[in-house]
């Protein structure tokens, strides 16, 4: 985990479009955090990993729900990754479950 928001490599230089918000001691965020490694590295997304206590702004916001995922800036989910969602977000269908039928 890097406090200073640098994060793990991404590929093709770009900017990461994943961030996670961690702590330490989180077991959720062990999990969530190879979640996002697999999903970042198929979808050759960038992402990065912040520490949620090293910033007061980030630990009140979100510091009662943590492992969370932000997609470009946004929040996208909390406590588990949804890798199919994740997928789909990535893809710029981002904050819906599943398309519907006949929509």
């Amino acid at each position: 985990m890097d406090d200073d928001g640098a994060g793990p490599a991404e590929p093709g230089g770009g900017s990461a479009r994943i961030t996670l918000l961690t702590r330490a001691g989180c077991h959720l965020c062990d999990t969530a955090r190879a979640a996002i490694m697999r999903v970042a590295q198929q979808e050759r997304a960038g992402w990065r990993e912040l520490d949620v206590d090293a910033d007061p702004r980030l630990a009140d916001e979100y510091g009662d729900r943590v492992p969370v995922i932000l997609v470009d800036g946004r929040e996208h989910g909390y406590w588990r990754v949804e890798e199919d969602r994740l997928r789909r977000a990535l893809a710029g269908r981002r904050w819906s479950w599943r398309p519907s039928e006949g929509r």
